[in-house]
C-alpha cells in the first residue's frame, strides 16, 4: 500500500465531561495512554470511554474533506467541533493510518480502529441520515505512543 500523504491540523476540539459542548483550542497536550489533557476521555469520563476493542479513547480524528463531502452531498452542515472528535485534518486519508504510526505535531500516535459513527451523534445532533452519512468516514480514533503538544497548523504525517 502506498504512503498517505501528509496533511494539517484545521481545529482542536476537547470537551471536559460527558455529552459537555466541545471547546475549540489552538494547542492541546497530548499525553501518551492517557488522551488529550482537559478532554473528557482524559479521565475516561466520556460516554464511550472504551472502543468495541477495549482501547481507550485517546485522541479521534476526522477530516475536513469528510465534512465537506456531507454538506455538498447530502446537505448536512455539521458546526465547527461538533462532530466530536478532537482533531479535525486536511489533506490526510485518515482511514489509511489504522495499524500504522503517524505524527501530529510533535506527538506520535497509532491509528487503532475507525470511528464508526453510532445513534449518540445523530441524536445529540438532531440530523437525519447523519449515521449513514458517516459510514466508514467518521474519522480515526489513535492511541497517543509519545507525548507532547499539537496546534493548529501542524502537520499530520505517516512515519
Amino acid at each position: 500500500m502506498s504512503t498517505p500523504a501528509s496533511g494539517t491540523v484545521s481545529t482542536i476540539h476537547i470537551a471536559p465531561e460527558a455529552s459537555a459542548t466541545t471547546e475549540s483550542h489552538e494547542t492541546v497536550e497530548a499525553v501518551a495512554g492517557r488522551g488529550l489533557r482537559g478532554d473528557r476521555y482524559f479521565a475516561e469520563q466520556g460516554t464511550y470511554s472504551r472502543s468495541a476493542r477495549g482501547t481507550s479513547r485517546e485522541i479521534t480524528l476526522i477530516e475536513a474533506e469528510t465534512l465537506a463531502a456531507l454538506e455538498r452531498d447530502f446537505s448536512i452542515e455539521i458546526p465547527p467541533g461538533a462532530h466530536r472528535r478532537n482533531v479535525t485534518t486536511r489533506g490526510v486519508a485518515l482511514n489509511h493510518l489504522v495499524d500504522e504510526r503517524f505524527s501530529v505535531g510533535e506527538v506520535v500516535c497509532e491509528g487503532v480502529e475507525l470511528c464508526e459513527p453510532c445513534s449518540y451523534l445523530e441524536g445529540l445532533l438532531d440530523i437525519d441520515g447523519l449515521h449513514d452519512a458517516l459510514v466508514h468516514r467518521g474519522g480515526l480514533r489513535a492511541r497517543i505512543v509519545d507525548s507532547g503538544r499539537i496546534a493548529v497548523g501542524d502537520g499530520v504525517t505517516p512515519r
